[in-house]
């Protein structure tokens, strides 16, 4: 088996590899929880579509929302892909929340603490903690690793952590492997999120993964396994 790299190390290749990462698309805290809702199971351009439309047809302000008539809501999500409905609700609720619970003051919420600042974004709809890291890191608000499924795949792949019963535990288990090889700042973190997503669409895919064009087969257990089946 090879030897599991650092991961200062695989970000070193894969951004050799990729060059440098992209911005993400919204780092407004709440704009992100739009960006969340606005679409399901949807690439990043028909997500990126239905976004746009939003600010353009109604606004992306917690007061917007709330005034714009639900048919221009179920317009925008059902450039999003599947359940619109659900979807168009889900954004009146959000912008509810930032606007009648928070008071308008989510920016001073999240100010406060990052346990606060992560338990006020979970009451946003299909926030959960990992997306709650995310969107605290692209913010540049507090420096937490957030990841998302295609980075824990590349990393868990790549033998940071064995994979769990459920996608909660196997989160938990990749941040504890990589307590203390992390940067400390939002935009070293934010750099690592975006290379280590765009790999695990690309090659380090779920089904049909590309092994023979990674930059990191050399120290990948995942890699090793699958030439062994071959053998």
């Amino acid at each position: 088996m090879p030897a599991s790299p650092t991961f200062a190390a695989v970000i070193a290749k894969l951004k050799k590899f990729y060059g440098p990462p992209p911005p993400p698309p919204v780092t407004d805290p709440f704009e992100q929880v739009l960006w969340e809702n606005v679409a399901y199971l949807a690439d990043d351009d028909k997500r990126a579509r239905a976004f746009a439309e939003l600010q353009k047809t109604v606004g992306t302000s917690p007061n917007a929302i709330l005034k714009a008539p639900p048919e221009k809501l179920l317009a925008v999500t059902r450039l999003g892909g599947m359940v619109p409905e659900l979807r168009a609700e889900r954004l009146r609720q959000s912008a509810e929340i930032a606007q009648i619970l928070l008071k308008g003051a989510l920016d001073a919420a999240l100010a406060e603490s990052l346990a606060k600042a992560k338990k006020t974004l979970r009451q946003f709809p299909t926030i959960g903690e990992p997306g709650a890291e995310k969107i605290l890191m692209f913010a540049g608000k507090y420096p937490v690793f957030g990841l998302e499924s295609n980075g824990l795949r590349v990393l868990q792949r790549l033998g940071f952590a064995r994979e769990q019963k459920s996608y909660s535990a196997s989160y938990r288990a990749v941040q504890q492997a990589l307590c203390g090889q992390l940067p400390k700042d939002c935009p070293s973190l934010t750099g690592a999120h975006q290379l280590l997503r765009r790999h695990g669409q690309a090659l380090c895919r779920r089904a049909r993964p590309l092994c023979e064009k990674c930059p990191l087969r050399e120290s990948c257990a995942f890699a090793a396994s699958m030439e062994r089946q071959y053998l």
